[in-house]
């Protein structure tokens, strides 16, 4: 099952600057932590889904934000990777998490900054309800996103089940680092996370 793999990992640090890359170990759960993985996935090929396609490129039109999607494993510690440190404009999509339009909650990663520059998710916090976020798949479709709500959260009390938990539903997560910044531990203290849902195909393409 999904969180059965999904739960084996903790993005309690990601998407954050090069200043503040910090792995935390990884959760080794016995079983699924989200009640909602009792009920099997609709199958792939069900009204309303997609099947499983890579995830090439993500647009944000509210914010500003486009960017190519490299994938994202897990590190040797099995923490979960993130994009590369020195590229602050680069997001990346965790592979071990379901395509865009999959049932289930698909996430990516982007830096806050980066270099002394802004990086692709610095204004996620400003995302709303009912904003946009489309993403192009290898097989050539774009699945488009509305948001639901966008959280910050103490890194301390990171929402695995929220984020990593099955769902009925293709959904989607927007995972970067969020809040003051604490010099002592070279890190930023917070994440800044963006719930939503998907609402089908739309025929458009990738912005120039």
């Amino acid at each position: 099952m999904l969180a059965a793999s999904l739960f084996l990992v903790v993005l309690v640090l990601t998407g954050c600057s090069a200043a503040d890359t910090a792995a935390q170990p990884a959760p080794q759960p016995t079983q699924p932590a989200s009640p909602r993985s009792e009920t099997p996935p609709p199958p792939a090929n069900e009204p309303g889904t997609l099947s499983r396609s890579r995830p090439v490129w993500i647009d944000v039109p509210g914010i500003r934000a486009h960017s190519s999607l490299v994938p994202l494993g897990l590190n040797a510690d099995r923490t979960v990777e993130v994009p590369p440190v020195d590229q602050p404009m680069q997001a990346g999509w965790y592979e071990h998490s379901p395509t865009p339009g999959q049932t289930g909650p698909s996430v990516v990663l982007g830096h806050v900054n980066g270099g002394g520059q802004d990086g692709i998710f610095a204004r996620l916090h400003e995302l709303a309800p009912g904003d946009e976020i489309r993403i192009g798949r290898e097989d050539e479709q774009v699945a488009r996103f509305v948001v639901e709500r966008t959280e910050q959260f103490p890194k301390t009390e990171f929402p695995a089940d929220e984020v990593y938990g099955d769902t009925t539903s293709p959904e989607l997560r927007l995972i970067t680092c969020g809040g003051s910044f604490d010099e002592t531990a070279n890190s930023y203290r917070d994440n800044v996370i963006v719930f939503a849902v998907f609402t089908g195909v739309v025929d458009a393409t990738e912005p120039g």
